[in-house]
């Protein structure tokens, strides 16, 4: 009778239902278990299986190169890393994926913006979210070689369809035409149905460097990483004034800002730290 379970359980794929049939059909027997209770304990066997599997795929489909996890990031570092880790763990627990906000990390390279940002791309692939994490030049250079051999709208789907898009390193090296209009295609795609999370080394003000006949968000969720060179920004909004501790300071809006101005997100976040 197993044999027979175990072969038509073959193709309706329960591999660890007909796996451990054997074995608990026996404890059932020595502990007298009800049928629905061995039926229960087999399909949830099977649950934990495909969720360890499901698991296992989402970090292989990330392209993360290994597994970084918080605990490795030094928050005694400086005062202020201390101050903001309980924020910067309620990103770990990935629930603004679910809610589809983005975030952008800012700062001077060096203090820590790609590690939190694999940080929580691994946490999220530990949620089985699908994951996706790439540094902007690759996802330019990818795309510009699939509009080059006519497969651009597929490569554009396998950025458009993770539910958290990592790209860092943006503001290293400008864009030019093509890849800012690449890039806004997978921004202006993603926008309110998927996660983007982007690091840069640039203040919006500067944004105009990278992109070529595009623009930046209005407004983002940012959680900014400064060194005592860098601005304290306290609203990264296009064009509005801001403020720079007691100063005020008026941002220019560059034409290269206009396009993407329908991107502008409801919410502003900042975590700010010194080196």
């Amino acid at each position: 009778m197993i044999d027979s379970v175990v072969e038509k359980s073959k193709p309706l794929r329960l591999k660890a239902f007909s796996e451990n049939l054997e074995q608990v059909v026996q404890q059932a027997a020595q502990k007298n278990w009800a049928s629905l209770k061995v039926i229960d304990h087999l399909l949830t066997l099977e649950l934990e299986a495909r969720t360890r599997n499901s698991i296992a795929l989402r970090f292989k489909q990330s392209k993360l190169a290994e597994k970084v996890t918080i605990d490795q990031f030094d928050f005694n570092f400086h005062s202020s890393r201390t101050k903001q880790k309980s924020r910067i763990l309620d990103l770990m627990a990935v629930d603004f994926v679910r809610q589809k906000k983005d975030i952008i990390l800012i700062g001077n390279p060096g203090v820590g913006k790609s590690f939190l940002a694999k940080c929580i791309a691994y946490a999220a692939t530990q949620a089985n979210i699908k994951t996706l994490f790439t540094t902007t030049m690759d996802l330019i250079n990818h795309l510009i070689a699939a509009e080059a051999d006519h497969s651009l709208l597929k490569k554009l789907h396998y950025y458009q369809s993770p539910d958290l898009l990592v790209c860092d390193e943006i503001g290293y090296l400008p864009l030019g035409t093509q890849g800012s209009n690449l890039f806004f295609q997978v921004i202006s795609q993603r926008h309110e149905k998927k996660c983007t999370i982007i690091t840069t080394n640039l203040p919006f003000a500067d944004w105009g460097k990278i992109f070529d006949s595009t623009t930046v968000p209005q407004r983002l969720p940012t959680v900014s990483f400064t060194t005592p060179r860098s601005l304290y920004w306290r609203d990264q909004v296009i064009g509005k004034k801001i403020r720079k501790g007691d100063q005020t300071k008026k941002i220019k809006t560059h034409g290269t800002y206009r396009r993407l101005r329908r991107l502008a997100l409801p919410h502003f976040q900042a975590i700010r730290f010194k080196q």
